[in-house]
């Protein structure tokens, strides 16, 4: 497979499996961003959008699919290349799977009658399939989504969970995802929480109590608790801690800033507690992580 990443927004490529390849792309700009991977046709593609939209590009344009928030695509053509083109809308996520052909029939070779290109009769076949992400998808791709790709020792928990999802995705039973979570049947519920997560953004310098959270997305606070951690596969604060880590990781990046000004941007009141936290999550100091770039 030949994988290359040449985007100019943020993107992470991380290696699962042989054969299985895992995106992530955010953009969380004001203006739309570019990714563009070539991949060898022997792959299978799966693209799911958490937020937003985003638009793939395919043949030099002669091929244009968009997919908007909570919806996912699956494309594969043995025949001929699809390199990725995705243009992907501001303030919009995407995570990305790539399977070989080979692997995905080491997978499922038990299952091959149950699934369309897999049957004898489509063989060779291309396909395109559309279909909305359900709740317990939605769970472990933001899970997938949460986890920083560049440690090593997430690998295992990664290959874990693209498993889980290819389960569920081509799973028959219709019922299987609200089954397995009651909390996620209830689309109300659901919005709350995600509401809960913009919020503690939006306020990311002075977050709210859990109790003042709870009562401004009018949910109670032990819902609020087990429901964000099944939908974003962690704490409230947890994932707090890591947005500020992720934006702090970009803000230095762009060079217009200090680690002083950092800190202050993302809700430290000193400098020192900043570092302290970035070195937990990264393995190394932010001016040290700036030097290397």
């Amino acid at each position: 497979m030949n994988l290359k990443n040449i985007a100019k927004g943020t993107s992470e490529s991380f290696k699962v499996d042989e054969g299985i390849v895992l995106l992530k792309h955010t953009n969380d700009r004001d203006h739309e961003e570019n990714f563009n991977y070539s991949i060898g046709k022997d792959y299978i593609q799966f693209h799911f959008c958490l937020k937003g939209m985003a638009n793939f590009f395919f043949n030099e344009g002669s091929y244009i699919f968009n997919v908007e928030n909570e919806n996912s695509i699956l494309l594969y053509n043995p025949e001929k290349e699809l390199p990725i083109n995705l243009v992907l809308n501001s303030e919009s996520q995407v995570l990305s799977i790539l399977i070989s052909i080979k692997k995905f029939h080491s997978l499922f070779s038990n299952e091959a009658d149950q699934i369309l290109f897999l049957n004898n009769e489509n063989t060779g076949n291309k396909l395109y399939k559309e279909k909305k992400i359900g709740p317990m998808i939605a769970v472990i791709l933001n899970q997938m989504y949460q986890q920083s790709l560049n440690l090593t020792m997430h690998s295992l928990y990664l290959r874990g969970k693209v498993f889980e999802l290819m389960s569920l995705y081509f799973s028959k039973d219709k019922e299987m995802d609200i089954e397995q979570c009651p909390f996620l049947a209830d689309d109300n519920n659901i919005k709350k929480i995600k509401l809960a997560k913009e919020i503690i953004i939006s306020k990311m310098i002075e977050p709210p109590t859990l109790i003042e959270l709870a009562k401004e997305v009018d949910i109670n606070l032990k819902k609020l608790k087990q429901g964000f951690k099944q939908v974003y596969g962690s704490s409230v604060f947890s994932f707090l801690l890591d947005y500020k880590m992720q934006v702090s990781k970009r803000l230095l990046s762009s060079g217009r800033y200090n680690v002083n000004e950092v800190a202050l941007k993302v809700g430290y009141s000193t400098a020192t507690h900043f570092i302290n936290a970035f070195k937990k999550k990264f393995g190394t100091t932010p001016k040290k992580y700036l030097m290397s770039i």
